[in-house]
């Protein structure tokens, strides 16, 4: 399975932006999908998941500014970001793997290569 990510961008404090990961190859709505991202400096941090069955799940530091969603009828999950602070810019990754989803990084067979996302104070 294939994905592509899209959406990043400049974008000022308070701002939103929409991130999106598009699946290739097999069924994806039998894969959960998780959004990571890398800040330069940081560990590899788990943003946001959703499961085959719809399934949300977040970090703590995006939670109720983030929403995770997905259109399987477009093999695409999405990642609406509002309330942008400048300690979200980083490399965000789409990842997936069959079925439940998780919050660690090793559990996730196939990657995207990313989406820049930078917020300006």
């Amino acid at each position: 399975v294939q994905l592509v990510e899209s959406g990043g961008g400049l974008v000022q404090a308070g701002g939103s932006l929409r991130l999106s990961c598009t699946t290739s190859g097999r069924s994806s709505s039998i894969y959960a999908r998780a959004w990571f991202r890398l800040a330069p400096g940081k560990e590899r941090e788990f943003v946001a998941s959703i499961d085959y069955v719809g399934g949300t799940y977040y970090s703590d530091s995006v939670k109720g500014r983030f929403t995770i969603s997905k259109d399987n009828a477009k093999n695409t999950v999405y990642l609406q970001m509002n309330s942008l602070k400048p300690e979200d810019t980083a490399l965000y990754r789409c990842a997936a793997k069959l079925y439940g989803s998780s919050r660690s990084y090793n559990d996730y067979p196939n990657w995207g290569r990313g989406t820049q996302v930078t917020v300006s104070s």
